[in-house]
C-alpha cells in the first residue's frame, strides 16, 4: 500500500483499489491509517472476511481477524452514510476499540451508520 497525501492504494490479487482518505470525517483514524502505511504494516495483509454483497474486511497481522497494530483508536463515529465503497473502521463492541482493522462496503449498509467510523471512499 502507498498513501501519498490524503490516497492510499491497495494492490491486491483482484487489481488495485484506490481509497481517498477523509480527514475531515475521522482525523484521527486517517493519521493512525498513514502511520501504518508508512510502517509498512498493511504489506502483505489478507483480506481475512469477505461477505458477497457486503463488505470485504482487512487490517488483522495474523489473517485470522483477532489481532491489530495495538493501539485503540477514540471513534469518531459520523455522517458519512456506509455505502457502497465507504471505508470505515472495523472494532469489537467497544465502540473505542478501533485499531488497524478496517472494512470497505460492497453495497449499501446503513445499519452501520453512527456505528462505525467511516475514514475514506474508494476512488
Amino acid at each position: 500500500m502507498a498513501s501519498p497525501d490524503d490516497t492510499m492504494i491497495l494492490e491486491t490479487s483482484k487489481g488495485k483499489v484506490v481509497i481517498g482518505m477523509r480527514p475531515d470525517l475521522a482525523p484521527g483514524h486517517v493519521a493512525r491509517i498513514k502511520e501504518l502505511v508508512r510502517a509498512g504494516f498493511y504489506d502483505g495483509i489478507v483480506f481475512h472476511r469477505v461477505i458477497e454483497g457486503f463488505m470485504a474486511q482487512t487490517g488483522c497481522p495474523h489473517g485470522t481477524g483477532t489481532g491489530g497494530s495495538g493501539q485503540k483508536l477514540k471513534a469518531e463515529f459520523n455522517k458519512e452514510p456506509h455505502v457502497r465503497g465507504t471505508v470505515s473502521m472495523a472494532r469489537a463492541q467497544d465502540p473505542n476499540s478501533g485499531d488497524s482493522q478496517f472494512f470497505i462496503c460492497f453495497g449499501d449498509a446503513t445499519f452501520l451508520d453512527h456505528q462505525y467510523t467511516a475514514w475514506g471512499n474508494v476512488v
